[in-house]
């Protein structure tokens, strides 16, 4: 038989240096913002899923060539037939990837079409309609700067994190992997890591409104400058990803000068370097850069300089600036030939080339 004295008895049933036991004060109802977040964390977290590319690894002899994990990513559910968008950075160079969705069910991903000039992809996986809870898509036309925004993903493989913040600033344009330039973007303060890129970034209904992509940081971790790809340009690539597997772009149907050759010419604006007869461009009776066979000059060609009167400076004007039309549009192209400034309309035909054969 243990006999316990009384004094121990007594600082067992006081607690630990004979204190008494604290009284848990009631915790009341929370607040209606903390409510809404949760609720909409709730509501849009199934929507989110984790994103794992895979590369290809061999050993020093080249043997035994194996896949293996190579980063992660987020991306979330587009509609019931299993479409997944995420960025084009995520998967970019990965030999397979598999998708985990929110009820912690893993899937093989099957890449349905990429278009790295915006940064996005599209995947696609087998699953049941039921598991599958697409994101509910809002607008990003309207946005005000000073407005909440909620970022859900997995930065550092932590899934369903939830950060919040609001939108810093509108009308950003940034440098993607594809090495074109995106015009529109949304600048936010919500954290944003590595892992969150292809994850979505949210309004205060739980609607869209951006593509977590890019944070500005000198250490590689959240410096409170996160830029995400607008819902408009996802809501207008997305469609053709799934549908063609690349973009149907719209353009002239010609080749161009490079930027750096150009401006060492001393010319601002957009060099046209190849005119075909059959070409959008080439209907309308643009002309392009020539070699004289008799001394050997070269014969600059059309220099566009503005289309539908919005100034073009470079390509990636040029590029942004049809993005606003569809194949079968006509616009108003100005150029510059032999000093002159003169004006054409152009239809915009199907490009079925990279971004630079515009």
């Amino acid at each position: 038989m243990t006999i316990i004295g009384v004094g121990a008895l007594a600082w067992l049933v006081a607690g630990r240096g004979g204190s008494p036991p604290r009284v848990i004060s009631p915790r009341g109802d929370l607040a209606a913002d903390e409510q809404s977040t949760i609720e909409l964390f709730e509501r849009v977290a199934p929507s989110v899923v984790f994103v794992s590319p895979r590369e290809l690894r061999s050993d020093y002899f080249g043997l035994n060539v194996s896949e293996v994990p190579a980063g992660t990513g987020s991306g979330f559910v587009w509609d019931r037939d299993g479409h997944i968008v995420t960025n084009y950075h995520v998967i970019q160079g990965a030999s397979g990837c598999s998708v985990t969705l929110s009820d912690g069910q893993t899937y093989d991903a099957r890449k349905v079409g990429e278009y790295p000039a915006k940064d996005l992809a599209v995947l696609r996986i087998d699953a049941p309609a039921d598991a599958l809870i697409p994101v509910p898509l809002g607008t990003s036309g309207d946005l005000r700067v000073g407005q909440k925004v909620f970022a859900i993903g997995n930065p550092f493989g932590l899934d369903h994190s939830l950060t919040t913040g609001v939108v810093s600033a509108l009308d950003r344009s940034i440098d993607t992997f594809g090495g074109r330039r995106i015009d529109g973007v949304i600048q936010t303060d919500a954290a944003i890591n590595p892992g969150n890129s292809g994850g979505p970034l949210l309004d205060s209904a739980g609607r869209l409104i951006g593509v977590n992509a890019v944070i500005y940081s000198r250490t590689g971790q959240s410096a409170g400058i996160g830029f995400a790809i607008p819902v408009s340009t996802v809501r207008r690539y997305v469609p053709d990803l799934i549908a063609h597997g690349r973009v149907i772009q719209p353009g002239l149907g010609v080749l161009i000068v490079p930027d750096a050759i150009a401006r060492r010419w001393g010319i601002d604006g957009v060099l046209l370097q190849n005119v075909p007869d059959d070409s959008a461009a080439g209907r309308a009776r643009l002309r392009g850069t020539k070699r004289r066979r008799a001394d050997g000059a070269v014969l600059l060609g059309d220099v566009i300089v503005a289309v539908n009167g919005d100034p073009i400076v470079n390509e990636d004007d040029l590029f942004n600036a049809f993005d606003t039309f569809k194949v079968g549009d006509e616009v108003e192209i100005t150029y510059v030939r032999e000093g002159k400034r003169r004006t054409a309309l152009v239809v915009l035909q199907a490009l079925d080339q990279p971004p630079a054969g515009r």
